[in-house]
């Protein structure tokens, strides 16, 4: 006869918070985990310290393999908390499968924690613009979802020359937008003002619209002669990215993309929905064009102390024994910019994202920058080949709160473009200095 799990007390829970032996598990959605109230709690964000894995991840073959990625091990105190519900005793049955022993569960979070204010929280300082599947659900069917006060929305699938993806399936009442249609087929960079201007005009997009932007994940394929247009859920963030240069007020991504609606079990929809062209944008574009870094500023961050040159690409792109894309000839990697590893390829994101492509916890992702000098008191300017994955990355700086980021426009194309740009490639000499 299974024993029954043991209990711990608010009390013992507050004196493990530092405790390097112990690891504090939440297993509610990871949407409650970054700040959102999903079941009317009285306060949002999760236990300081706490590791994001959810209920659901438990449906995944590799589930062990994210718990062994958030270097929880059999050694290792863990307690588990979550919503008053079944899912804990799921999630402490999974671990029990895997070997694991040493399990307590914290039973007094909804009741206890949230309702003492004199307990910390930690939450993502701009959660509201990561937005949850059931948020967009609300929005959609005329209800009043937390944390949106306005009257005007757009729902916005992002693809790159792939209609087919959104007239293959969408959100009920999503319009479609091409990448095309904002970025410069020529070099990649945002469109100049006036063309981002008609653009969203075009598509019924002012500066007081709330915008919610998702892709589709379609398992993109260097192999393919356009990769990106299987990469939806990138194009998406770059979408945001210039919306939000353009002077776009309420901006929101949907966590997950299109996997999370589908996840969710919700309607599908296959009507190629009208746009409802506006007359007038309502700002000067940019707005904002701090948002934004040329390469005449890239090159003077990379000779400031106070600012870094951030790569967001993979190893094999950085030693510079690819490019990355087929229609990028030069190999290697801009001197002087840290490498913040995005994963696989260009058209993968693995290291900022979670088993079902939600946006990875903050401190994992903190983690890796603070091992490459990238830190918030910094102005910090992400790039990559062309902008996807750069925009992804400061997308996930700016919900940190971090206070001066940016993205480098022109990446690794605009950059080996001019023979006069110096480049390295190879085993970078200031790694081997410090092995």
């Amino acid at each position: 006869m299974a024993q029954p799990i043991k209990e711990i007390t608010t009390e013992s829970l507050k004196s493990l918070l530092n405790n390097p032996e112990a690891r504090i598990i939440d297993v509610r959605p990871v949407d409650a985990y970054n700040g959102w109230e999903l079941q009317g709690e009285k306060r949002g964000g999760h236990i300081p310290g706490a590791k994001s894995l959810p209920v659901k991840w438990t449906q995944y073959m590799d589930w062990i393999e994210m718990v062994r990625h958030k270097e929880i091990e059999p050694h290792h105190r863990i307690i588990l908390y979550g919503y008053p519900s079944d899912d804990v005793k799921q999630v402490v049955g999974q671990f029990e499968k895997a070997g694991f022993n040493n399990l307590e569960v914290y039973p007094h979070f909804f009741s206890d924690w949230l309702e003492d204010e004199v307990l910390p929280l930690t939450k993502l300082p701009r959660f509201r613009h990561l937005v949850s599947s059931s948020w967009v659900k609300e929005l959609i069917e005329g209800k009043s979802p937390l944390h949106y006060h306005n009257d005007k929305y757009v729902v916005v699938h992002a693809h790159y020359r792939n209609r087919d993806a959104y007239l293959g399936g969408h959100i009920p009442g999503a319009i479609d937008l091409d990448t095309n249609d904002i970025e410069s087929t020529d070099t990649w960079n945002r469109r100049s003002p006036d063309e981002l201007k008609k653009a969203f005009e075009a598509h019924g997009i002012t500066a007081d619209t709330t915008v919610v932007m998702y892709g589709k994940f379609m398992f993109p394929d260097n192999e393919d002669e356009f990769p990106g247009s299987a990469a939806g859920d990138l194009g998406a963030i770059r979408c945001a990215f210039i919306l939000m240069y353009a002077g776009v007020k309420d901006v929101r991504v949907l966590n997950g993309g299109f996997q999370s609606w589908q996840d969710a079990g919700y309607e599908i929809s296959k009507t190629d929905e009208p746009r409802h062209p506006v007359s007038d944008f309502g700002v000067k574009i940019p707005a904002n064009p701090q948002l934004a870094v040329d390469t005449p500023e890239a090159k003077t961050m990379i000779a400031s102390p106070d600012s870094e040159l951030v790569c967001v690409r993979s190893w094999p792109e950085y030693l510079g024994e690819v490019s990355g894309y087929n229609y990028i000839e030069k190999k290697g990697r801009i001197p002087g910019a840290v490498f913040a590893d995005c994963g696989s390829d260009a058209y993968h994101m693995e290291n900022y994202r979670n088993f079902d492509h939600t946006t990875r916890e903050a401190q994992e992702i903190e983690k890796i920058w603070r091992e490459s000098g990238i830190t918030p008191e910094k102005h910090l300017a992400f790039y990559c080949g062309t902008g996807w994955r750069g925009s992804e990355a400061w997308f996930n700086a700016w919900l940190m709160g971090y206070p001066k980021v940016s993205v480098y426009d022109g990446g690794w194309f605009e950059w080996s473009n001019d023979p006069q740009n110096p480049f390295e490639t190879g085993f970078p000499e200031e790694i081997v200095s410090q092995d």
